[in-house]
């Protein structure tokens, strides 16, 4: 039996929210068209609300990030052409290989850095010479925020001069870009500018139930257009989720400060207790269990706290975890170190 008759914190993910009752009025109210016509005037006003903000021409609403990414690369790239990416980023990592076996598009990844960018001297080594024995080396894919890590502006500038020295698009996975907006205190604008597109998820923190927005030139959206429906094809009265995608980016973007608070407050409890725990940027809490992940993940199981199992453990705050929460999760943290005492005095 639960120790607390509480719901349970599930620390899984910013995937888990449910949508506000505000959001699931104005789902409901929204004005639907066939978008695969270009007929649904809450996906229009979404893609073109969403490019505006952040200074592209437009935007292509999807159902989820990993197709977002994957449009993207293939825009950018051809058949037997390479992106250069991280070893831990999900465009490389957690996409099912989709680059590769749907876009033939051949990935070059590199160590990720403590900081969570690419070292920008590896990634000039990387580019291959214009020699038919290599793929052409096209586009630099880069995250933000990469495993809760906010790449600085100054970083991503050079990042910037390095591509267009070097004649390379430059592509960002921003499923989490408002975490890091909200974390440098700028508008999310003075990240994207440095990029030829990007991809921001809705349903990340933001609180949506589902959706992403791939945004570029409209060159690059006519071609993603073309290859969503390749992959997929479009939605059509998509403007009920399209809504959700509105409410969270008018309403939901400064409230993640709070997640941030909360992650910064459960990292100092664990950090009290005696986890050694990574240093906290943004709403993700690293966490080293090592052998112990497993049976900590059933015993917070039992008490109502959801954890995914792994040696560096990841903690996720979003707005269905409350500060009181936060002290309920640390709380099990504790008993389950008081009970690896018991077992082994």
């Amino acid at each position: 039996m639960s120790s607390f008759s509480v719901k349970s914190i599930d620390l899984r993910s910013d995937t888990v929210t449910r949508p506000v009752p505000a959001m699931l009025d104005a789902m409901a109210r929204a004005p639907v068209g066939d978008d695969v016509y270009g007929e649904d005037p809450t996906v229009n006003r979404l893609e073109q609300s969403l490019a505006g903000r952040l200074g592209f021409a437009q935007g292509l609403f999807v159902p989820s990030g990993t197709m977002s990414n994957l449009l993207g690369l293939m825009a950018h790239c051809d058949r037997g052409e390479e992106y250069i990416v991280g070893q831990q980023a999900h465009t490389y990592k957690y996409e099912g290989g989709g680059a590769a076996v749907l876009g033939s598009i051949q990935p070059q990844p590199l160590e990720v850095q403590a900081d969570g960018s690419l070292d920008l001297a590896q990634v000039v080594a990387a580019i291959k010479p214009d020699d038919f024995h290599f793929a052409r080396t096209r586009l630099l894919a880069l995250e933000n925020t990469m495993q809760g890590k906010v790449l600085p502006l100054g970083y991503l500038a050079e990042a910037r001069r390095l591509t267009q020295a070097h004649g390379l698009s430059l592509h960002l996975d921003g499923a989490r870009l408002y975490n890091a907006a909200v974390k440098l205190g700028v508008e999310a604008r003075e990240i994207t500018r440095h990029f030829d597109s990007v991809s921001v998820c809705l349903s990340k923190g933001l609180g949506a139930p589902v959706g992403s927005v791939l945004c570029g030139s409209a060159d690059l959206i006519g071609r993603a257009r073309r290859l969503r429906k390749m992959v997929g094809g479009g939605m059509r009265q998509a403007g009920i989720l399209a809504a959700a995608g509105l409410y969270a980016l008018d309403h939901q973007v400064e409230r993640l400060a709070e997640d941030h608070a909360n992650a910064q407050q459960l990292a100092s409890g664990l950090a009290e207790l005696g986890y050694r725990v990574e240093p906290v940027q943004t709403n993700m809490v690293y966490v080293d269990m090592g052998s112990q992940s497993e049976a900590f993940r059933l015993f917070a199981a039992e008490q109502g706290v959801l954890v995914t199992a792994s040696s560096r453990l990841r903690l996720v705050t979003h707005l269905d975890v409350s500060r009181s929460q936060i002290e309920q999760a640390v709380a099990v943290f504790a008993g389950f170190r008081r009970s690896m005492h018991d077992e082994n005095p």
